[in-house]
């Protein structure tokens, strides 16, 4: 990932980071609204929600576009594209990691007998 993507990266992560914003968020997946109707359930202002909406356009999650007197809020899905993929990597390491494990636990098991019920099991010799 290059410096640009990284800095995309950053602002939506940070953007994403209030629950105000990421409730936005999951209102605009579920369309295109506007400032006026994205604050109506918050006792808040409309200028409190443009500020936020900047915040979220500024990381690159939103835009907005005119359309005759609306300026509607469009959710950006390339951005999110993004951050799923970095997630994923991330994702895709720790189960390599969990099979490994399991690989050598299940190496153990086959090559160590249960000890018998009652019967403490008896300790490893350290390796040096």
């Amino acid at each position: 990932m290059d410096d640009e993507g990284v800095d995309k990266l950053n602002l939506a992560f940070a953007a994403l980071a209030d629950p105000t914003r990421r409730d936005l968020v999951a209102r605009l997946s579920l369309g295109d609204a506007t400032v006026n109707e994205l604050a109506a359930p918050y006792g808040v202002s409309l200028q409190a929600i443009s500020k936020h909406l900047k915040v979220l356009e500024a990381a690159g999650l939103v835009s907005r576009r005119r359309e005759a007197q609306r300026r509607p809020v469009h959710l950006e899905a390339e951005t999110f594209g993004l951050m799923l993929d970095w997630i994923q990597r991330y994702q895709r390491q720790a189960e390599r990691r969990f099979q490994r494990l399991e690989d050598v636990l299940a190496t153990m098991s086959e090559t160590e007998p249960p000890s018998p019920p009652g019967v403490p099991t008896p300790h490893r010799k350290e390796l040096p």
